[in-house]
């Protein structure tokens, strides 16, 4: 079950794309050295100022388009209930998770 655990696909902590672990070692946070690169530089960049190390600073863009990401996600959300409420068939509401899912996806990347 450990071994599922590990290999089941979790976020980038730079870009957002998937990342799979092998079996053994620790858990890999980046999806690629190009990210943990950028992830270097913004740590170095931020280090001796007020904002924290861990801090993930996004343009008014990259901000703007999260906040249309999740809004999508709440729309797919209530779709679904909306849905489950009227009693629609089943392949509507495979469908709308299939969507939301999806869309759940699209909002957890942060660039």
């Amino acid at each position: 079950m450990d071994s599922e655990r590990r290999r089941r696909p979790y976020a980038c902590a730079w870009c957002g794309r998937p990342v799979v672990d092998s079996e053994t070692g620790r858990r890999r946070k980046y999806c690629k050295r190009a990210c943990r690169q950028r992830a270097y530089e913004q740590r170095a960049a931020v280090g001796g100022s007020a904002v924290p190390a861990d801090a993930v600073i996004l343009s008014s863009t990259e901000a703007t388009e999260l906040v249309d990401r999740l809004f999508e996600l709440r729309c797919a959300a209530e779709d679904v209930a909306t849905a489950v409420a009227e009693r629609a068939s089943h392949a509507e509401l495979d469908d709308l998770c299939r969507r939301l899912v999806e869309q759940a996806g699209d909002a957890e990347r942060l660039r």
